[in-house]
């Protein structure tokens, strides 16, 4: 199978039967959603694995369904997000959560301790969609549409979600603004 083919021509070949082609999707894919669903279920990546299994089993399932075949990625993430939400709602993982984004602040040059317990702090009292669209947009550098169709919000929530957060996270550094 040509490794260099689109989306669209991957999905038309899956659609048709071809394991090969939807296992190029996965490959293609699974990182962008493994990372996302990590950030959002609070750093852990067995279960970001899992769910991303998960995903992929529905999206084998499902291709019939993708409307934009060029979407892939967005369809995914949007599955996944689902799926993280409903997993989030129904365990109590906000231990699991506060620890994570203190990683992603760790990992953030030039912050200091007292910064980064800070960042992560915010990032906790961020609700689940906040979270989820400054995660996408800040982090990962997704445009406000993509973010909007991965998680199936309108684009002026996601907009306003990403402005709430970010003014969160400057709050929580004293209101330095990065200039």
């Amino acid at each position: 199978m040509n490794t260099g083919w689109s989306d669209e021509a991957l999905v038309a070949a899956a659609r048709a039967g071809s394991d090969a082609a939807f296992m190029r999707l996965v490959q293609r894919h699974e990182g962008a959603l493994r990372g996302f669903l990590r950030r959002s279920l609070g750093g852990s990546a067995a279960e970001a694995d899992d769910l991303a299994q998960e995903v992929f089993l529905i999206a084998w399932s499902n291709l019939g369904g993708l409307k934009d075949p060029g979407r892939v990625r967005s369809w995914l993430c949007g599955m996944g997000w689902r799926k993280a939400r409903d997993r989030m709602r129904s365990q109590r993982r906000d231990a699991a959560r506060d620890g994570a984004w203190l990683e992603i602040a760790e990992a953030t040059p030039g912050l200091s301790a007292e910064d980064r317990l800070a960042v992560a702090q915010a990032m906790g009292e961020l609700s689940e969609g906040q979270r989820a669209c400054v995660t996408l947009c800040m982090v990962e550098g997704w445009s406000h549409a993509e973010a909007a169709e991965a998680l199936d919000l309108p684009l002026g929530t996601v907009k306003s979600y990403v402005d709430r957060g970010r003014a969160r996270l400057l709050t929580a550094l004293g209101g330095r603004d990065g200039k």
